[in-house]
């Protein structure tokens, strides 16, 4: 039988993307056509409807070339089309269930398609696929839609925050995890909103709120996963932003210059280089702009202690809860975070503890942590000392191990770090005895917990162990008795010494002037202003000894200054001459007057009378560190002091700090000592030459490299020839060759550039 013959329409009508084409460059000339492929479709959409679980697999081919076909040119036919849309959404709506895989995949991929030209909104698309996605019991398709949905918000939220899309996306998370609180289904709403945070497209309290009712669901894994959201959600942000950070500073601008000046110039080439350096400029602008106030999910919350308390009672002290050990200890790790954080009081807490204070407990250094986690400075003393006392007999004896004694100890010092009320004298005092102990993490705990009250309580130590600063404090009555419930006034720590500081600079340069050194405030004003100026630069203020420039008066201003503070002095005279005054007509006064007590510390007025500049900043906590106790110690434990200093209120407190000094008593053999040794070293490579780092530096820089290099690499048959005829040469060729080779090298190689 002959080959039929296959015309020129019927090819066209067979190849769809040659078909596509035409259509996107001519719409109206192939209109005919098009309306013909789609009563095709039509067809095969009722064919398809009736029997969708037994449809064939060519009517299934043809039915999802269609689809593909349509779904790429419906804008060119908005009208014809005004259905399309609609009936895919139907379609996979009332059959995703029984529909083929690839033909599934084609719908979903076509609508996200008809989104992305503007054919469809994000509002129908996500109302489409999200209900698919919470009830099919396909995985493949449930993580396909999953990554459709997400990537639709962050398109619609890429140029500007689309708040009336979030709004509604969030209220159908919500109502989704109220409607029923036993149901898996919510998972997906704490995934898809742990994503978003984690993106920082969802920042405000809207989505803080619906993983607040996730973590009051009755289903565990719901549970578990907005439980982690608020113990780690911040920490994945931080290290997303981290990551995108990375990844536009790896571009070398001035790599892809030299490239695309050395090789080949193609259209293609210089489209990366102009994309590189939009990105690059992109990323100095966003330098540029202000830092987004990203704030901690655990403070936009809006009612901490109805949660903490909800928490508390459904999950922990319920009997009927379903979850595990591992899952009431992320549970508990929330709510104390919650308790310390924003000072709530819920004291049947503090009693739930007191079961699992003891050694043989798994995971007992994480209960030790959340204890001291949850403690703040409005915990009653009269709560927190039966915890403190069962800690101190459970834990540190003579009899227990070194390991749990340190652990005990330093858990001990956590708490009386939150509220020092907590210890009493006795008990203290047979701690501080511990500092004698031979093993190494139990005297560091001991001396811990003996620094920590010279600071905060020297009066419940003996005298010998209240040290010299804490001794001379009790003595001049700097330091007194802190009460319960005392809160210090709100005030920049260490100012005083910044104003003291202020003050002998100021007394050094009138000095250099040849001004006396007591003198009225309104003389240097204006030079004290002119170096405030110079102070917003911390960096060009590399000298600590110097205030600033001087600057240089005329006689005439001396003169007047002198006679100023000529008249100065004599108003003092009659202040100090009342004291005397008054002692010899009322002794009564005198004996009032007489220094009883320390007078009262003043607060400094420095930060409300001018504006503090950055160098002003730098210095301060530059005086802090000098006027530290810190400044006596070794460098070890320095940087130990200086890191505990810096741990901010929103860091938790894990069980490795807990378990910190506890590893300073566990013995180690010589193959663990070896490896921390190589674990603290930099990564070593094998030896090499200076030539070679150097080639491999200009390769990774994406230079080229010399001639004589490439002539080492180039293929031996491609030099065969050459060295053939090397061979034939004549001794006299050879000499005119090296002679020529010579006055080369003189002259500075070909080119004769030698010397420029």
């Amino acid at each position: 039988m002959a080959k039929r013959k296959v015309g020129a329409l019927e090819k066209v009508d067979a190849d769809l993307p040659n078909l596509q084409h035409k259509l996107r460059r001519d719409p109206i000339s192939y209109k005919d056509d098009f309306c013909k492929q789609y009563n095709q479709y039509a067809t095969q959409r009722e064919i398809f409807l009736q029997a969708p679980s037994s449809a064939t697999d060519g009517g299934i081919v043809s039915f999802r070339d269609l689809i593909d076909f349509i779904s790429h040119v419906a804008d060119c036919y908005p009208v014809i089309t005004a259905r399309f849309p609609q009936e895919l959404a139907e379609i996979l709506t009332l059959h995703h269930t029984v529909l083929e895989t690839e033909l599934r995949e084609k719908i979903v991929g076509s609508l996200v398609l008809l989104r992305r030209k503007e054919i469809i909104d994000s509002s129908a698309l996500l109302h489409t696929l999200f209900p698919i996605l919470t009830t099919t019991p396909s995985k493949s398709l449930r993580t396909l839609v999953f990554q459709k949905i997400l990537s639709d918000l962050r398109s619609s939220n890429a140029k500007t925050t689309n708040h009336r899309l979030n709004r509604t996306i969030q209220t159908v998370l919500y109502n989704l995890l109220t409607s029923d609180r036993s149901s898996p289904k919510g998972i997906w709403a704490v995934k898809l909103t742990r994503e978003l945070w984690k993106r920082q497209i969802w920042t405000d309290s809207k989505a803080v709120e619906i993983m607040k009712e996730a973590s009051l669901a009755d289903n565990e894994k719901v549970i578990v996963g907005s439980i982690r959201f608020f113990l780690g959600g911040d920490k994945e942000r931080e290290e997303m932003e981290d990551e995108s950070s990375d990844e536009e500073t790896s571009i070398d601008i001035g790599k892809l210059r030299h490239q695309a000046g050395i090789n080949k110039k193609t259209g293609k080439k210089m489209k990366s280089l102009d994309k590189a350096v939009a990105t690059v400029k992109k990323k100095e602008r966003k330098k540029s702009q202000p830092h987004p106030l990203n704030f901690s999910a655990l403070h936009l919350l809006h009612d901490p202690q109805g949660f903490a308390e909800t928490l508390f009672s459904k999950h922990l002290q319920n009997s009927r809860s379903k979850l595990n050990l591992e899952q009431k200890l992320q549970v508990l790790q929330l709510v104390s975070r919650l308790v310390g954080l924003h000072k709530l009081t819920i004291i049947s807490l503090y009693s739930y503890f007191i079961k699992y204070l003891t050694p043989r407990q798994p995971s007992v250094t994480s209960f030790l942590a959340s204890l001291a986690q949850s403690t703040h400075s409005l915990v009653p003393p009269d709560v927190l000392e039966p915890l403190v006392q069962k800690i101190a007999n459970e834990f540190v004896s003579e009899a227990a191990a070194s390991e749990v004694a340190s652990a005990g100890l330093n858990a001990i010092r956590e708490i009386c770090v939150r509220q020092p009320l907590a210890m009493n004298d006795t008990l203290l005092q047979d701690l501080v005895m511990y500092r004698k102990s031979k093993d190494k993490g139990v005297m560091m705990a001991a001396k811990g917990l003996l620094g920590l009250y010279r600071e905060v309580g020297a009066e419940l130590l003996k005298k010998r162990d209240r040290g010299k600063q804490a001794a001379m404090g009790l003595r001049s009555g700097d330091r007194k008795e802190k009460r319960f419930g005392e809160e210090e006034a709100g005030e920049i720590d260490g100012l005083e010494l910044l104003e003291q500081w202020k003050a002998e600079e100021k007394k050094k340069r009138r000095e250099e002037k040849g001004l006396p050194v007591e003198g009225s405030d309104g003389e240097a004003m204006e030079a004290d202003e002119e170096e405030d100026w110079g102070a917003w630069d911390v960096e060009e203020n590399e000298s600590d000894d110097s205030g600033g420039w001087i600057d240089v008066e005329s006689d005439a201003d001396i003169d007047i200054s002198d006679d100023e503070e000529n008249k100065q002095p004599l108003k003092k005279p009659k202040l100090d001459d009342e004291h005397p005054i008054a002692t010899t007509s009322d002794p009564e006064a005198a004996a009032d007057t007489t220094p009883q007590a320390a007078p009262e510390k003043k607060p400094s007025t420095l930060a409300t009378t001018r504006i503090l500049t950055p160098a002003d900043l730098a210095k301060l906590q530059e005086l802090r560190i000098q006027a530290n106790v810190s400044s006596l110690l070794k460098p070890s434990q320095k940087r130990r002091l200086e890191k505990e200093n810096n741990r901010h209120i929103d860091d938790p407190l894990t069980s490795l700090e807990i378990e910190g000094l506890a590893s300073l008593s566990a013995r180690k053999t010589k193959e663990a000592k070896l490896a921390a040794a190589a674990a603290g070293k930099t990564e070593r490579n094998e030896h090499r030459s200076t030539q070679s780092m150097r080639h491999e530096k200009k390769i990774r820089e994406g230079k080229s490299t010399t001639n004589k290099e490439k002539a080492r690499k180039k293929n031996f048959l491609m030099t065969l020839g050459k060295a053939k005829g090397k061979q034939k040469k004549s001794l006299v060729e050879r000499g005119r060759v090296l002679k020529g080779h010579v006055e080369r090298q003189k002259r500075g190689g070909k080119r004769g550039n030698k010397g420029k």
